[in-house]
């Protein structure tokens, strides 16, 4: 058996899974996205109505404004959290039975649903909560706090308590790769603490960084059940936008949405890999 026999032997099943799971799902999606939807049936055909009514409604720049906005104040606060935890755990934690203690206690609140974290905000910050109780109780305010539950706050205080350890995890993994040794050299020749930071560890921590960003932004701009329920209905965000035409059983439309948030989606992905190559990391 030749070499190259066996090579497509071997890559074969993965390349299945790839068509049944991924290409094909794809390629139904982008076909459906053109077919044309009516009060009572789905006709299969070829027409551009779906993208042009998506391209020509308001609503839909202003949904997607509101999805990139609600990435991006995620992706700030999971980068910021992300990279103090991951390099107090490598740089601070000396022993590695702790760091494997600390970072299993990170993923701790991870070993539940995404949906039972995030509705466990909504009673600690409701009017009656506990977060507006302590506040009136310390003085802090006269009155409950209105904008803590049902607002924008409440939807990025939810993304970034349900993401931040997709940031943690390839940050931590990337400094752990870190050679001690070009820190000990930065040292010797007078470098300060905040020089060697910026300078030597968070250039090579760049993978890592660029791939809790993938995650953060791909799941952010994905997800709808969190803007649903930590705004109370009364935010929007592509997934929304989706999730409302399919409880419509507007078919096509949902998939014209669809297909135009994966391009947004790899058009990020594909900015984001001009500036550091990931495959070390990978």
């Amino acid at each position: 058996m030749s070499r190259t026999l066996k090579s497509w032997m071997m890559v074969s099943p993965l390349a299945a899974v790839l068509l049944v799971f991924l290409i094909l799902p794809i390629v139904m999606i982008v076909t459906v996205s053109f077919w044309q939807a009516t009060e009572w049936s789905i006709i299969p055909a070829f027409i551009f109505e779906n993208y042009e009514f998506l391209f020509g409604s308001p609503v839909t720049y202003k949904v997607f404004a509101n999805t990139f906005k609600y990435a991006a104040i995620t992706w700030a606060f999971t980068l910021g959290i992300g990279f103090t935890v991951a390099y107090f755990l490598a740089f601070h934690v000396r022993s590695l039975t702790w760091q494997i203690a600390l970072f299993l206690l990170c993923t701790i609140p991870f070993w539940t649903s995404n949906i039972i974290r995030m509705i466990s905000w909504i009673p600690f910050l409701g009017r009656n909560g506990i977060a507006n109780s302590a506040l009136m109780s310390w003085g802090v305010v006269d009155e409950p706090l209105d904008w803590l539950l049902f607002s924008d706050f409440a939807v990025i205080l939810a993304f970034v308590h349900l993401y931040t350890l997709f940031m943690v995890v390839p940050i931590f993994n990337t400094m752990m790769r870190i050679d001690r040794s070009l820190i000990e050299a930065a040292r010797d020749a007078g470098a300060s603490g905040a020089q060697i930071l910026w300078y030597v560890i968070v250039p090579l921590t760049k993978p890592g960084i660029m791939i809790g960003t993938i995650f953060v932004l791909t799941l952010v701009m994905g997800d709808f059940i969190t803007v649903r329920f930590m705004s109370g209905s009364q935010s929007a965000n592509v997934g929304r936008l989706i999730s409302n035409d399919i409880a419509l059983l507007q078919y096509p439309s949902a998939a014209a949405t669809a297909v135009i948030l994966l391009i947004t989606v790899l058009l990020v992905i594909a900015i984001l890999l001009r500036f550091v190559d990931i495959r070390k990391e990978l």
